[in-house]
């Protein structure tokens, strides 16, 4: 590859995906940090695992909806709808990779005993959060992209 030809690494669209992925997991990751201990320490004592996980869920959909509005955004990138799905199936893996770290680091639970959990009321509640969390970027970008056709001026 000549130097003419050689692209700094953040301007490679495949670059961009994995960054933007990397991104939008961080944000939403961070906030279900947050959400975690309230949700664990706090609201199940009292509310039941069931309704403290439906407690937490619309916090979580929202930083998702932030997150994969804002994550493409800065790191500019521009692809079609394949891009953003790609985006949160790669954050969805990094998703999983950290939450099986913190269940075996923090919570000191087996592989078994994690999946069991989706096998539980709470734990389809947080598949289902799951498939949000995959399919936020795509459905944001649609949304977007259908706004921007409703804002373009009618031709004759």
């Amino acid at each position: 590859m000549t130097e003419e030809n050689a692209a700094p690494i953040s301007t490679r669209p495949r670059s961009r995906i994995i960054v933007t992925a990397a991104i939008y997991f961080l944000l939403v990751f961070v906030v279900g940090l947050v959400l975690g201990p309230v949700r664990v320490l706090w609201l199940e004592p009292v509310l039941g695992r069931t309704i403290a996980v439906l407690c937490e869920t619309p916090f979580l959909i929202a930083a998702m909806v932030f997150a994969a509005r804002w994550s493409p955004r800065w790191t500019k990138l521009s692809g079609g709808w394949l891009s953003y799905l790609a985006v949160g199936f790669i954050a969805l893996a990094l998703q999983q990779l950290a939450d099986l770290a913190v269940g075996f680091g923090l919570r000191g639970m087996t592989l078994n005993d994690q999946l069991a959990f989706f096998a539980t009321p709470p734990g389809y509640i947080y598949a289902a959060n799951l498939i949000i969390f995959a399919v936020a970027p795509l459905l944001v970008r649609r949304r977007r992209v259908a706004e921007d056709q409703s804002a373009m001026p009618s031709q004759p």
